[in-house]
């Protein structure tokens, strides 16, 4: 289940850029950055990008997870639905608990079909969104 929350987050994750401010000088390869300057992270274009998810990144594809998050794509650093390092979501553990009691008690009572009318369609603002609303029909168990 870790597996499919996860490529779930990686095609729509839940913010689509993080922003984040250089507190002092720093050089990143080639590249220096200056103090105070506000940086945008597309986390969007990062999760949807060939170079590093290979060319099958717009598949829905939970096996890249298998071996862990860092190993799923080609640079370790790459998957950022919820952020990285000291400035990440806190509620990351809360979420994908939550994600999976939720998930777990939908499956024990009820199966699931696409609506015949469904069409993908993600809509993305702040976040991503399906734009026609979650079309699923249950089917109790």
């Amino acid at each position: 289940m870790t597996m499919i929350i996860n490529e779930t987050l990686r095609l729509y994750p839940p913010a689509l850029s993080i922003f984040r401010r250089v507190s002092r000088e720093i050089r990143l390869g080639k590249l220096l950055l200056p103090a105070n300057i506000d940086l945008i992270i597309p986390t969007i274009v990062t999760h949807n990008d060939p170079k590093i998810w290979g060319e099958d990144v717009h598949l829905f594809k939970p096996d890249r997870f298998a071996e862990g998050v860092t190993k799923a794509a080609k640079n370790p650093m790459a998957y950022l639905p919820f952020g990285l390092g000291p400035r990440a979501c806190v509620g990351i553990n809360f979420a994908m608990t939550e994600a999976k009691l939720v998930l777990a008690m939908i499956l024990q009572r009820y199966a699931f079909t696409l609506s015949p009318t469904y069409v993908h369609s993600p809509y993305q603002r702040l976040i991503t969104l399906p734009q026609h609303g979650v079309q699923i029909i249950l089917h109790a168990l």
